[in-house]
């Protein structure tokens, strides 16, 4: 699988909470974070499509919550999500990225959320 190319500049429209780093920094340490907490993340993009320069993905996302996340304990749970991303592209390099993942089906799945 070929990787993708990020611009230096890239504009991130997804909260990823207050380590946010920017650009192409930034993607690398949101996705090495996920990698960290969950020992077999993996993303399967099920639908692509493609209108001028965008780039519109609907993934699953799953994973075993087996070391620490964003202040929680591994919970040593799968979850399973959907994950819906738009992708700005100019001269080949992702530019702009918008991201939608269903972060309360994660909290429900590896129940992180407080009385559940």
């Amino acid at each position: 699988m070929r990787r993708a190319r990020v611009a230096p500049a890239l504009v991130e429209h997804q909260d990823f909470g207050p380590a946010d780093a920017a650009g192409a920094e930034g993607v690398k340490a949101v996705i090495g974070s996920l990698r960290r907490a969950y020992s077999d993340f993996h993303l399967e993009i099920e639908h692509l499509a493609v209108d001028g320069d965008l780039v519109w993905l609907h993934m699953t996302g799953s994973g075993t919550h087996d070391r620490p996340f964003m202040g929680s304990a591994p919970t040593e749970r799968g979850m399973t999500i959907d994950v819906f991303d738009l992708i700005r592209v100019a001269d080949g390099r992702m530019v702009e990225h918008w991201g939608v993942p269903d972060r309360l089906g994660a909290l429900l799945q590896l129940g992180l959320l407080p009385g559940r």
